[in-house]
């Protein structure tokens, strides 16, 4: 194999590929990026056999061939290099030469045949959606996937197309997230994306308005960007009927701006720090939200002006959870929902019903 290409092109190449690689593989092929050269293409190759990456770009090659590189030691490499033209080839005894202007470095290789081969896609039935938006609702509702992995399926997030909808929906036993978007498809789909997918789908998807493809089959999808192509299992397993959930009906309902309430709940949990529940009280009366809290780190109060419809309640909350939240919406007004001082917290626009947040109070003993 001999080939050349610009370190630039290169670099953000494996960078790409590199995101399926976690370095936690059984197998050491899986520590390395699949390289292969044919036709003034070259096509790299990441994996973990539940993700995989594939990315393209343009070479001149001289000679075809395949090779399996370590990926943190060939991507340092090739960071470091000057910006300039880099020629790689290999030698005998499993080797590569590495040249950029007066830089030269030997690297071991592996040996292509043993990295696995990608699932194979038939991409007839496809599903078409804005970059830009994917990439926004992606952000809005991943913070809410469960972390443990003791309920598998909630480490994801169910994508969800209907009625010429699609919903994203992630929940982790203490708190929902739910992004709705308009799209003109009358197809229904219904499947649940690992977590760790979405996280490097969403580093690679471009802030434009370009759409990218993506098929399902019935254990994986396939994300088709040009000359990325992005290849996940699915987890299997029913989704919670999410919709059961939320709330229809509510006591009392607060309007409040967003940032305001953000800046007082964040002020509030400085003092909230003690042990692990982060505990912040509201007390909402006519038309004030009084936020406290005690620990003993000392006592903190803060008001916040509100519009009130409906009884007074007090209620506690983790402040993270509600942090999380109002750091992720951009309206300047938000609604909160509220029906007892044991029932959740829906957190919804004020202007359109594109996104809806539900956060689980914590019970207080007085409850």
């Amino acid at each position: 194999m001999n080939f050349s290409c610009t370190k630039n092109k290169l670099q953000e190449a494996i960078s790409i590929a590199q995101k399926a690689v976690t370095g936690k593989s059984p197998m050491p092929i899986l520590q390395g990026i699949l390289i292969s050269a044919k036709e003034n293409e070259l096509i790299l190759i990441g994996s973990d056999i539940d993700l995989s990456i594939e990315t393209k770009i343009e070479a001149e090659v001289l000679q075809e061939g395949s090779i399996v590189v370590d990926a943190k030691i060939f991507g340092e490499i090739i960071r470091k290099l000057p910006n300039s033209l880099v020629e790689i080839k290999t030698l005998e005894n499993n080797a590569i030469e590495i040249i950029c202007e007066k830089s030269k470095f030997n690297l071991l290789h592996m040996d292509p045949e043993e990295f696995p081969s990608l699932p194979r896609i038939n991409e007839n039935i496809i599903f078409s959606v804005s970059q830009k938006m994917l990439k926004n609702m992606i952000k809005s509702t991943i913070f809410a996937i469960a972390q443990e992995e003791t309920r598998p399926i909630l480490t994801g997030i169910l994508f969800e197309v209907k009625e010429n909808k699609l919903n994203l929906v992630a929940l982790d036993g203490y708190r929902l997230a739910l992004r709705s978007s308009i799209i003109e498809n009358e197809d229904i789909i219904n499947a649940v994306i690992p977590g760790k997918t979405f996280n490097e789908v969403s580093k690679i998807l471009s802030e434009e308005d370009e759409n990218v493809n993506i098929t399902f089959t019935p254990n994986h999808i396939l994300f088709n960007l040009g000359n990325t192509k992005i290849v996940s299992r699915l987890l299997e397993g029913e989704f919670i009927k999410y919709n059961s959930i939320i709330p229809e009906e509510f006591a009392l309902k607060v309007t409040a701006k967003r940032l305001e309430l953000l800046n007082c709940i964040e002020r509030a949990s400085l003092m909230a720090k003690d042990g692990n529940t982060n505990l912040i009280k509201f007390d909402i009366k006519e038309d004030i939200l009084i936020i406290t809290s005690n620990s003993q780190l000392g006592r903190v109060r803060e008001e916040l002006n509100i519009i009130l419809q409906g009884e007074e309640l007090q209620i506690a909350f983790n402040s993270k959870y509600l942090i999380d939240v109002l750091k992720i919406i951009e309206e300047d007004e938000i609604v909160l929902e509220f029906s007892s001082s044991v029932s959740p917290c829906v957190i919804k626009s004020k202007e359109s019903n594109n996104y809806t947040y539900l956060v689980l109070p914590v019970r207080l003993l007085s409850n």
